[in-house]
């Protein structure tokens, strides 16, 4: 059972390296709106792009903080766009970063929940379907429940944040089933 006088620390990863992106901005978003027994830190996968040549023994320090990043939460939301009808490059390259070292990953394990959005109506579907097979493939656990897909984005985005109310408690409702799901633990 987990402490519960102490908040369940998340950390959310934008799918984008915009720095006015439109999944930071529903980070953000869900970080204003979560009730105060659930943090959630903003983190960053603006990261060099993936050379095993370069994860030896000593990681470069950006991955190092990354990793440590995700070993340190109880669990990852992750807010991608759709590019191209799939994954970002980007976030990709993140988790390709994140599942290393082989077996012992920082992600083997850990609750994870994933939101995707696109100016288009679909909201990234697609995208969130890739993202879904690459944390399986890496042994993340991922939160249960109906996708969450935000259509129509760029409307439902007002000073760098989310605030469409339908949107905020539909993923707000499912980060707070992940963190009963960690509480249970």
């Amino acid at each position: 059972m987990t402490d519960t006088s102490q908040p369940v620390s998340l950390l959310g990863l934008p799918g984008s390296l915009r720095r006015d992106s439109y999944a930071k901005a529903v980070l953000a978003g869900l970080q204003a709106d979560l009730a105060p027994d659930i943090r959630l830190e903003i983190g960053s996968i603006d990261l060099p792009l993936y050379n095993q040549d370069l994860d030896g023994h000593a990681a470069l320090p950006a991955v190092d903080a990354f990793r440590q990043a995700i070993a340190a939460a109880a669990g990852v939301v992750i807010v991608s766009p759709e590019y191209n009808y799939g994954i970002p490059g980007p976030l990709k390259n993140a988790l390709d970063w994140a599942s290393r070292p082989y077996g012992k990953a920082a992600l083997i394990g850990k609750p994870a929940l994933v939101i995707t959005t696109s100016p288009a109506f679909t909201g990234g579907v697609r995208a969130q379907d890739q993202i879904h097979g690459t944390l399986l493939a890496i042994g993340a656990r991922l939160a249960g429940g109906p996708q969450i897909v935000i259509g129509s984005v760029a409307d439902k985005i007002a000073d760098g944040r989310l605030v469409d109310r339908a949107s905020l408690d539909f993923a707000t409702a499912a980060i707070r089933r992940m963190t009963a799901e960690i509480g249970a633990r």
